[in-house]
C-alpha cells in the first residue's frame, strides 16, 4: 500500500479533486440516462406497450455504458495513485499515511480546502480527528537533506 506524507497528499488534492469531479459528472450523467430509460419502461408497462424509437433507446443505452465505463476508468486512475475513494456521493477520499509505525488515513471531503483530519483504518469517517503535529513533523523530517 502506498503511503503519503501530509505534504504529498496535500499536493495531490488539485489532481484528485479534478478526477473526482469528472467521475461524479459521469456518474450523474449515467444516472440521468438510467432514470429516463426506467421511466420509459414504466410508461410501456402502464400503457401495455407502445411505439418506441429503438435507435434512440439504443443510443441512450450506449451513452449510459460509456459514462459508466468512463467513471470506472477514472476511479481506477485515482486508485492507481494510491488514494482511496470512500464515498463518491459526498466526495470522501482517504490517503494512507504512516505515522509512528502505524498506517492511518488522512481524510479529505469535497469542499474542504486542505486536509485537516485523519482517522485510524478501523474508525472510519466517524472517528475523524484533527491533524496534529505528528503529521506536520513527519512531513518536515521527510524533506530534510541527507
Amino acid at each position: 500500500m502506498k503511503t503519503f506524507t501530509l505534504d504529498e497528499a496535500q499536493s495531490l488534492l488539485p489532481l484528485v479533486e479534478s478526477l473526482l469531479k469528472r467521475v461524479t459528472d459521469s456518474k450523474l450523467a449515467a444516472e440521468a440516462i438510467e432514470s429516463e430509460l426506467s421511466a420509459l419502461g414504466r410508461r410501456i408497462h402502464v400503457a401495455g406497450g407502445m411505439n418506441v424509437d429503438v435507435a434512440k433507446v439504443a443510443g441512450q443505452r450506449a451513452a449510459l455504458e460509456q459514462h459508466v465505463q468512463h467513471a470506472r476508468e477514472i476511479l481506477k486512475e485515482i486508485d492507481d495513485i494510491g488514494v482511496q475513494v470512500k464515498d463518491l456521493d459526498t466526495g470522501l477520499l482517504d490517503f494512507p499515511c504512516r505515522v509512528e509505525d502505524e498506517v492511518v488515513l488522512l481524510c479529505w471531503k469535497s469542499g474542504e480546502t486542505t486536509i485537516e483530519h485523519w482517522h485510524t483504518m478501523e474508525a472510519g469517517f466517524k472517528g475523524r480527528q484533527p491533524i496534529d503535529d505528528r503529521f506536520r513533523r513527519r512531513s518536515t523530517q521527510d524533506n530534510r537533506p541527507n
